[in-house]
């Protein structure tokens, strides 16, 4: 007998002005194999997965994920998406499968930094330092490289490793000035020095971070001022004592911890979901790649 079939999941709704076109073209011509009718479906919920998972809303980012899947398995920006959004959210088992299915369709390696923090983040460090030494690794652009040189620095300082964790961030792209948007890689740096306790080495570094980083996605300034012991203190007003002024402060800073900080790592958005989808105007999620696990310092 046959198995009855499954009902068919409800998509989530694509808002009025979405029309998928806001893809990047390279995206949208994966959906040439799909009936004219299911590719713009398709390219709509990717569209929307890119805008969810770059405001957060990570349940509505897995939804149309899951559902660009449904509709195009076999199509390597879909699974890319849905192994972004997993990859948000610590399922890294999950989004390492998608992320080799994406590989195997599309036969590009860009996701490899992403499959090492992967390994590293289901504690399989020895499976992610084979990865990250594989001879795919060498057929990545100089951003990428750049990407996958901050994951095995983060292994390395996982392992106690400290002097190898600076080895490994030691690569050209080290050598650009803060302008040319290297800035996680001079946090990273700045980072491993500290865990060495080179404390003026790491200030300057930390420093270039600042500089580069325009967007405030690291806490580089935080860190700097705490170098530089500068503490900032939320001391109490002279008018605190004035009917409901204490109310006042904790419902501030009740918002304040809601908000949350997304932080560094969120900021690997370079080859985040939103990139992966093409949406217009996505670099970061970062990321960039939340101070989540996204390519991790």
């Amino acid at each position: 007998m046959l198995a009855p079939k499954s009902p068919r999941l409800p998509e989530p709704r694509i808002p009025d002005g979405v029309t998928g076109k806001e893809l990047d073209r390279t995206v949208f011509l994966q959906l040439r194999t799909l009936s004219k009718e299911n590719a713009e479906g398709v390219a709509q919920h990717l569209v929307m997965a890119a805008a969810t998972l770059e405001a957060d809303d990570l349940d509505a980012a897995l939804a149309h994920a899951e559902t660009a899947v449904r509709r195009a398995g076999r199509v390597p920006a879909a699974r890319e998406a849905l192994g972004m959004v997993a990859y948000r959210q610590g399922d890294f088992a999950r989004a390492l499968t998608e992320f080799r299915t994406a590989r195997r369709l599309s036969g590009s390696n860009h996701l490899l930094p992403l499959m090492v923090d992967c390994e590293r983040g289901l504690g399989r460090h020895g499976r992610a330092l084979e990865l990250a030494a594989s001879p795919e690794a060498r057929t990545l652009s100089e951003a990428e490289r750049t990407e996958l040189a901050i994951v095995v620095s983060g292994i390395r300082r996982d392992l106690g490793q400290d002097d190898a964790a600076l080895v490994a961030l030691q690569v050209p792209a080290l050598r650009r000035g803060p302008s040319a948007g290297v800035f996680r890689l001079h946090y990273a740096y700045a980072d491993a020095l500290l865990g060495l306790g080179r404390e003026d080495e790491a200030r300057e570094w930390f420093a270039k971070a600042v500089a580069g980083d325009t967007e405030g996605e690291t806490d580089a300034v935080e860190r700097l001022e705490e170098l530089d012991g500068v503490v900032v203190e939320l001391g109490e007003d002279e008018d605190d004592d004035r009917p409901g002024a204490e109310a006042g402060s904790e419902g501030a800073a009740g918002a304040e911890g809601a908000a949350g900080a997304t932080g560094a790592a969120g900021s690997a958005g370079a080859t985040g979901a939103a990139g992966s989808a093409g949406a217009a105007g996505s670099e970061g999620a970062a990321p960039a790649p939340t101070e989540g696990r996204d390519l991790r310092e």
